[in-house]
């Protein structure tokens, strides 16, 4: 740290804009606290208050901020900011409000409406998505954009962030001080920044590791005080930490909804703290107080307050539930409904505007909750006398804003800020400033990032290493498979003979080499996808150039590689008797590596190009098997057919393979003795003149064959080649990375258009019925606002006739008084360092039928611990204390009795609503009840909760589906079908939702707790009326302590009263209690309380009478006779096993039929790589080269498994995700029905592409075309072969955290047993001690299988360049000299009458190619055997491996990822 630390005791309000994240770095220490007294006391005032005189108290801080400045100014910083100012902003996009499903169906129909596609495409209807909006956010000053979702909130701050690239159509002014959109966005990109409210990180990062790349990345050149950038960072991180309350958590990762981290609201202010050490000029904020409790939401608006003060920055922020606290620290405020602005002004005045018009403001409701409740016609109340006046259509609404004087005076705001403004001067502003913070080296005109790229690279090198570490058992697999691998493959290949028997040993293992870190190049692609919405976020924020992530992650994952390569190679080379000389060696080393590199840089390539991780899969497939056949190997290049042969000379591979090959047989003598010919009894003392090797390249009268003759012969390759060919690998490496790095820099996210709700076809709603409010047709303002009202009170009757028909607790099985109690309750979890962190400290409470209780305190306080382990979530740590019903143990049928609705809205996407809540209410009610009762409450369900309008739509994904509303309605719905007869648990149902849905959803709870239902509810932002819903209150500090339980009263009476009777300030009429509690006990992240509540409660009579109450209902409860639940409650689960098979089953099929772009992946894998190989050996005559190719053609046709595999993964590790978070902690099926839905939804569609496979490559590839030949191929291929890889690929994710680990596991595992199989070594020179797995590897039977059913009695022909030749003795013809050679060895003698040059061919029936790879055509049926066992070993591992690993949660230590919700 800097000594030069800020001197708080000079300082003045007139340097109040120093202080920005550039020069913060002097606050150390004792500072922080005064920091944090500075941000409290400046972030109250709005901007037209800044330059007021702080208080005498405050002096000292003055002179602090006084000097400052002074060493500021000498610095020589130039400090810059930028207001907005729009005018009739309109934005566009396509029409697509709903559209229908896009389904398999419709992908098998689409080639016959090609027609209308494009007439639809021509055709395109666009919408406004908003429309005519003005005004303009001077610099210091903070807007608040309110409206209810759909309103074109997030569209507006997108807009004013220059985020449009998918809109269709932007038009008005955008001017900032006068600089035009486009200079803005291209030049000074991070100064405008739009936050949006998702949580985007990499999750195996921590917070101290996050949030030093961000101040890092934005570290300028010139930094008050001359301190390091090192210091800098530090001392930002510091600041940023200590404001928001994240010290504590640095060394935690951040996690995510899969990945155990930080809890959502630290995770949230991670976020935020993110964008503010961007030191972004103008932030337009989303939502940014989604998941933060009150206090903490309102530290949040105070901190922007206080940048806006001191900076002089500009803040447009959507707040969806804001408090009075938070509204008043607004300068201006605009209201939208349904895309039109309906006021824009200052905050003060919004309030009477709406008044004025003629709208009531209830009491203790607040300002922004009357603002947004203006535009629903359910929650706005009309003032008596004003029925004939106030506006009630959106036409009404627009039209009464531009006829009234607050809109004039906008224009004129408008008009006279155009007049004031110098867009030249605000532009040399800009320039300056920007060129001061940039390196003098990297001053790229039109750059809008703050480092160069190399200094990007380097910091992005820094965090690449990062993630490694946090990411290990990705690390560790990729490590050990290339370890393991090559003990495999070079025990395999043992010591192959130096001679010619040994050649194709040599090259089958030098191929190998090339082809397992290729095979590993296709599973990294996985590793690329989950990134990318990380790094779009950053390219967004202007922090460094996607290019330079996509380069530094080939650098920090290079030593990785490097190091597995080396290891592999050192192993494999001696291990097999390669040439053991230090420069074949090291040269060795260097092809592997550079052609690994290559291949990884090439489907890196790929991935960056893509969209989805399915086509990524389904394009690598088939480079994949172009890669592999043409690389010299397969099919050398001499055999190849013309059409495809100019593939060879575009492959990497067949480079580095014929660099491989050189290096290894240049120079070697080869010795043939054992297969002169002729050879045996009779030709023992025939002299050598007239003996020839059978090889390609042999020399008559020599038994030995020079290697480099040999590569000539068979390969053409050439030693001389070697520098060429690596040449030419660097260069296609150097392309690839290239290409890596533009698509990386070019390929964006797709964009919003706004939200799209997705129907099934057949219920796509009209236009008219999207249409929020029907015209009038003439009926008057008065008759319009009757009708309006009646329309509101039925909708009110029909939910509480909706809610009537909720079952009674009368009429119901279980008694109505049961009373869920828990005391001294304690959790405690051991940290990896062996700390023990206590997470809930001797809690206490109750529920009872009838009674809503809200569960509150700040963020980390430990409210969803405490939910989860009253409701038995808890799987890890240490649990102690009491939890009883009726004062009795929980029984087996406590979790099946409660529903609990989590945080996180997660659903198969694939499903409708209606779908949704049929699938809980038929697998979560008892057996008892029949399909047409569960049927019927869902639809009480549906109108219950408002649902009717989207029940059959689908949940889809956030902007393309439900929306941030509609999903937490599902979420609840989907609890209240599986009819929770004891409890209800929702974790802040309320989180992310406006301030009149959240009302909704309360009112919602609030009539099921009049019907009887007991539910336990954690609240974050509850404004006062929502608050005052609630019947109880358990309020907890952090370290899990209670700091209340009790009563909250009427108008919060009770509660109120109880803080200010233990010396709390009095609460305000105005104030919100929710707010006023959380600050009495120093809620949020710098808050602090003047005394300990804990203790203050601990030494209460209210915990003496909550302990005694407790104790009371205990011994009164335990004497009555405990209730006797029924069979149908005992039971894990309620439904029975078969029934969750067919629900599930049927769920997952749908889920298949409904993902078109995941089977068409496959489709064109399977369909493009059957033609690619049919037509790469086809008509493959049976000659010498014919018989190999046909085992080469098996061979591809086994390969194409992986990349198959590596498709299938991703999708089954997201359904498994799913299960585990929430159907599992539901117990809403049995594990195996999971894995038995997967495999069956799997195979029929893996066999079905199959068959399309067999057609495109058996018939051109020219196999035996008799019934019982095809047949056979065809059972054994599409049949069995197809079943066994779906069910390897599915076995290997059961001990797999993640798709990118199971791509790397089963890389490894598929080359280890394909080694096996007798391709690459045949059998009778495989060591003695590998004998056995070629007897274990699955894919032996299917070789011999395949390949002897298309060999069997084929009649061999040898082509002319085929024949051995060699020369008889004088006066002996060659059937004279060699016939009874050629009938003993089944060869033939072309030329028998010859006397010179006789051609013997080796062969005359494939059969005998069947014997040297011991394949035997009478076994096939014996083989079909071996292969129903493996594939039956595969099922039963995929239920078995899913039961240790993942129910049991058995593993290796520290190697597998913990996967549970955010704490």
């Amino acid at each position: 740290m800097s000594s030069q630390s800020i001197d708080t005791e000079r300082l003045s309000a007139d340097d109040l804009n120093a202080l920005d994240a550039a020069n913060i770095h002097n606050v150390v220490g004792s500072d922080l606290e005064r920091l944090q007294s500075l941000v409290r006391v400046l972030s109250t005032r709005q901007a037209s208050q800044a330059d007021i005189g702080l208080s005498q108290e405050d002096f000292q801080l003055e002179k602090v901020l006084r000097k400052r400045n002074e060493r500021h100014q000498e610095s020589g910083i130039k400090d810059r900011s930028v207001g907005v100012m729009f005018k009739n902003l309109t934005v566009s996009g396509i029409d697509m409000r709903t559209t229908a499903l896009f389904t398999v169906g419709e992908a098998l129909m689409a080639p016959f409406r090609i027609v209308q596609t494009v007439q639809q495409l021509r055709n395109q209807k666009f919408r406004h998505l908003i429309e005519d909006f003005d005004g303009v956010v001077k610099k210091g000053e903070m807007l608040l954009v309110l409206g209810r979702p759909g309103s074109g909130c997030s569209t507006f701050l997108r807009t004013i962030a220059g985020e449009t690239e998918s809109y269709k159509g932007v038009d008005g002014v955008i001017s900032y001080d006068g600089i035009d959109q486009k200079t803005m966005t291209s030049r000074f990109r991070s100064d405008i920044v739009y936050c949006a409210e998702t949580d985007d990180h990499f999750p195996t990062l921590n917070v101290n590791e996050t949030l030093s790349f961000a101040a890092a990345i934005k570290a300028p050149r010139i930094r008050g005080g001359d301190v390091s950038t090192k210091e800098y960072v530090e001392d930002v991180r510091n600041v940023l930490a200590t404001v928001f309350g994240l010290s504590h958590t640095f060394h935690t990762p951040v996690g995510n909804d899969f990945i155990r981290g930080v809890s959502g609201g630290e995770r949230k202010r991670v976020s935020l703290a993110e964008v503010l050490a961007g030191r972004a000029n103008l932030v337009c904020w989303d939502n940014s107080t989604r998941g933060l409790d009150a206090s903490t939401a309102l530290e949040y608006a105070q901190i922007i307050r206080t940048c806006t003060n001191l900076l002089h920055n500009t803040a447009v922020v959507a707040i969806y539930q804001a408090g009075e606290n938070i509204y008043n620290l607004f300068d201006k405020v605009t209201v939208l409904h349904s895309g039109r602005q309906i006021f824009f002004g200052p905050a003060h005045k919004a309030k009477q505007y709406f008044e004025n018009m003629g709208y009531v403001c209830p009491p203790r409701q607040t300002t922004a909750e009357f603002l947004t409740a203006v535009t629903d016609p359910a929650g706005r109340f009309v003032r008596p006398g004003s029925e004939n006046k106030v506006p009630v259509t959106l036409a009404q609404f627009v039209d009464y804003w531009h006829a009234s004087p607050e809109y004039r005076e906008v224009m004129a705001e408008i008009s006279a800020y155009e007049s004031e403004i110098s867009d030249a001067d605000a532009l040399k502003n800009l320039n300056e400033s920007v060129s001061m913070e940039r390196p003098k080296r990297a001053k790229r005109f039109a750059s809008p990032y703050t480092l160069s790229f190399g200094q990007q690279m380097r910091i992005l090198i820094k965090r690449g290493f990062q993630r490694q570490k946090g990411d290990k058992p990705y690390l560790i697999t990729s490590i050990v498979a290339s370890i393991v691998q090559s003990l495999i493959i070079g025990s395999l290949f043992y010591n192959v003979p130096r001679s010619f028997e040994g050649s194709f040993s040599r090259s089958g293992v030098l191929f190998f080499s090339i082809l397992f870190f290729t095979l590993n190049s296709v599973a990294e692609m996985a590793v690329l996808y989950p990134q990318r919405i990380v790094v779009d976020k950053q390219r967004r924020y202007a922090f460094y150039h996607p290019a330079a992530e996509s380069l530094s992650f080939l650098v920090t994952t290079l030593p990785i590689k490097a190091a597995s390569m080396f290891l592999f190679g050192l192993v494999l080379y001696f291990l097999v008797d390669l040439n053991r000389t230090a420069g074949q060696f090291f040269l060795f080393s260097l092809v592997v590596l550079v052609s690994g590199v290559t291949m990884n840089s090439f489907f890196q390539m790929i991935a960056s190009f893509t969209k989805t991780l399915e086509a990524a899969n389904s394009i690598a497939g088939l480079s994949l098997i172009i890669v592999f056949v043409y690389a010299g190997y397969l099919i050398p290049r001499p055999l190849m057919h013309p059409w495809f042969k100019w593939l060879s000379w575009l492959n990497p591979i067949s480079y580095s393979f014929e660099g491989l090959m050189a290096n290894e047989f240049h120079n070697r003598e080869l010795d043939c003795s054992a297969v002169l010919i002729p050879q045996g009894p009779g030709f023992e003392n025939v002299p050598i003149d007239y003996k020839v090797c059978a090889s390609a390249g042999s020399r008559p009268a020599s038994s030995v064959i020079n290697g480099d003759d040999y590569l000539e012969a068979s390969y053409t390759y050439r030693w001389s080649h070697f520098w060429r060919n690596f040449g030419i690998v660097i260069g296609f490496c150097v392309f690839f990375v290239t290409m890596f790095a533009y698509g990386t820099e070019t390929t964006k996210l797709s964009g919003t258009n706004g939200d799209v709700l997705i129907f099934r076809r057949g219920f796509v709603p009209d236009e008219e019925e999207l249409s929020e409010e029907p015209e009038s047709h003439g009926t008057t303002v008065a008759e319009v606002s009757l009708e309006d009202q009646n329309s509101s009170l039925r909708n009110e009757k029909m939910m509480e006739e909706a809610i009537g028909k909720l079952p009674s607790r009368l009429n119901s099985a279980l008694r109505m008084n049961e009373i869920f109690s828990w005391q001294h309750v304690n959790y405690s979890v051991t940290l990896e360092g062996g700390e023990v962190r206590q997470l809930l400290n001797d809690v206490q409470g109750y529920t009872k039928p009838g009674t809503l209780t809200a569960l509150m305190g700040e963020s980390g306080a430990g409210k969803t611990t405490l939910l989860n382990t009253l409701a038995q979530r808890i799987s890890v740590g240490v649990i102690s204390g009491d939890m009883f019903v009726d004062g009795k143990a929980l029984n087996a049928g406590f979790k099946r009795r409660t529903g609990y609705v989590q945080q996180q809205d997660l659903h198969v996407p694939e499903s409708t609503v209606r779908e949704a809540l049929r699938f809980a209410a038929v697998l979560r009610q008892p057996k008892s009840v029949s399909v047409e009762e569960k049927y019927s409450y869902v639809e009480t369900v549906i109108e219950m909760l408002g649902m009717e309008s989207y029940a059959e739509a689908v949940v889809g994904s956030p902007g393309h589906g439900l929306n941030v509303e509609q999903r937490k309605k599902l979420s609840i719905g989907v609890e209240l079908a599986s009819k929770p007869s004891l409890l209800l648990f929702l974790d802040e149902p309320t989180s992310g939702l406006d301030s009149q849905s959240a009302w909704a959803v309360v009112q919602l709870l609030r009539r099921l707790a009049n019907a009887g239902q007991s539910i336990l509810c954690t609240i974050h932002q509850p404004s006062a009326t929502l608050f005052e819903q609630f019947d109880k209150l358990l309020l907890l500090k952090k370290g899990g302590k209670t700091v209340y339980f009790g009563d909250i009263g009427a108008s919060s009476a009770s509660v109120i009263e109880y803080f200010q009777s233990n010396g709390a300030p009095p609460c305000g009429e105005d104030e919100n209690p929710a707010e006023y509690i959380l600050n009495c006990i120093g809620a949020g992240a710098t808050a602090a309380a003047d005394k300990d509540w804990y203790e203050v409660w601990a030494q209460s009579q209210n915990f003496s009478n909550l302990t005694r109450e407790i104790d009371e209902l205990h011994m009164e409860l335990a004497t009555i006779p405990a209730h006797e639940v029924g069979p149908e409650f005992t039971g894990k689960f309620a439904a029975s096993w078969m029934t969750q098979a067919v629900t599930v089953t049927t769920r997952t099929y749908r889920q298949y039929w409904r993902s078109p772009s995941y089977l068409m992946a496959k489709f064109l894998l399977y369909i493009s790589a059957g033609l690619f190989t049919g037509f790469s050996f086809w008509h493959s005559q049976f000659s010498i080269a014919g018989v190999s190719n046909l085992l080469f053609g098996v061979f591809l046709s086994l390969i194409i498994g992986v990349p198959l595999m590596n498709q299938l993964q991703p999708r089954a590790i997201e359904i498994r995700e799913l299960y585990e978070v929430r159907e599992s902690a539901s117990n809403t099926y049995h594990w195996s029905v999971l894995m038995l839905s997967i495999l069956l939804a799997e195979i029929p569609y893996n066999v079905l592409f199959a068959t399309i496979y067999f057609c495109c490559y058996y018939f051109p590839i020219g196999f035996y075309r008799q019934p019982d030949r095809a047949g056979y191929y065809y059972f054994v291929y599409c049949i069995l072969y197809t079943t066994f890889w779906t069910t390897l690929g599915l076995a290997i994710t059961t001990f797999v955290p993640d798709a990118a680990t199971a791509n790397i596991a089963t890389s490894l595992l598929v080359s280890m047993i394909l080694s096996f199989a007798g391709i690459f070594q045949p059998e009778t020179l495989i060591p003695h001690f590998w004998k056995f797995m070629y007897r274990v590897s699955p894919l032996t039977y299917f070789v011999q299988s395949l390949l002897s059913n298309v060999l069997h009695e084929g009649a061999v022909h040898c082509k002319p360049e085929e024949f051995n030749i060699f020369s008889p003795p004088p006066g002996l013809s060659c059937f004279e000299y060699a016939g009874a050679f050629a009938e003993n060895q089944l060869g033939y003698i072309n030329n028998p009458n010859a006397t010179s040059n006789c051609e013997y061919c080796r062969w005359t029936v494939a059969d005998q190619y069947l014997e040297s790879v011991a394949a035997n055509f009478d076994q096939r049926w014996r083989n079909v055997g071996f292969e129903c066992a493996y594939i039956l070993f595969n099922v039963a591992f995929c239920f078995f491996g899913f039961y240790i690993f993942r129910v049991a949660n058995w593993s290796l230590p520290n190697f597998k990822k913990s996967k549970s919700e955010s704490k």
